[in-house]
Formats: C-alpha cells, structure tokens, sequence
C-alpha cells in the first residue's frame, strides 16, 4: 500500500462562545471507499478513502453546549495490490478498515492537518488542542 493522493476538500473553524474553557476533543471518520481508475497503474488499483477530521470544543457534562470546533473534510487516495483492495473492500462493508492500514491513515491525517488546526484555533481564538513545544532555561549545578 501506497498513499499517492491527499486532498482536504474542507476546512472550517468556528468559536461559539466568547470564553472557551473547554477541553478538545479528536475525531477521526472515515466516511467513503471508492476504487479509482488510474491509468498510471498497471500491477495495482486505486483506491480513494473520503474522511472527517473534527476538534470540538465541548463541556463534558453538557454535550449540546459546543464551545467552538475545527474540521476538515477531504480523501486519500492509496494504491493498494489486488489482495489489499480486496481486503480493504471486506473490511469496509462493516464500515471499517483493516487496523494496519487504519493506524496508518490516522498518523497521515494528523500529520497534515494538526498544523492547519493550529492555525485555525490561533486566528479565530480558541484554546491550541495539543501542547506546544517550549523551551525553559538551562539549569545551573
């Protein structure tokens, strides 16, 4: 398996209430899988997985009050051997993935979305949902 296509389709950041206090919660949907017909690829087949990546900003006790959320929305597209496609295709009738292939695509999509999710919850003022790196001072002996 091979990932030769990343596409985000949407990008959306919303702050519902003036103060955010609550905590991020991660999302990750796989929502379609399609075959691609590619004609670059002779020994393998394409194809395309739809996902929703959602960062939601909600009070544990109350899940109607949403404080702000970010979501992306896009596919990925992946060439797979005759063997993937056909396991992948099994696993996708009950609307799931095998977990390889799962683990894989959650690292990727966090990879290329967490940095636009910063970006986003920067500039319309909502809490940054994972730590950011800092530096402290060196410490004298």
């Amino acid at each position: 398996m091979q990932v030769i296509g990343f596409n985000l389709t949407k990008m959306a950041g919303e702050k519902l209430q003036p103060q955010v206090t609550a905590k991020p919660n991660t999302s990750i949907e796989f929502t379609n899988l399609e075959k691609e017909k590619i004609d670059l690829l002779k020994d393998a087949e394409a194809m395309k997985i739809s996902f929703k990546h959602e960062i939601v900003y909600e009070n544990p006790e109350k899940k109607e009050d949403k404080e702000g959320t970010v979501s992306f929305q896009g596919n990925i597209t992946l060439s797979v051997s005759k063997d993937e496609s056909k396991e992948i295709s099994k696993a996708w009738k009950k609307k799931q993935l095998p977990s390889n292939l799962n683990i894989n695509l959650f690292n990727l999509i966090l990879r290329r979305c967490t940095p636009k999710a910063i970006f986003l919850e920067d500039e319309i003022g909502l809490p940054i949902h994972t730590p950011m790196p800092k530096l402290s001072p060196k410490r004298e002996e």
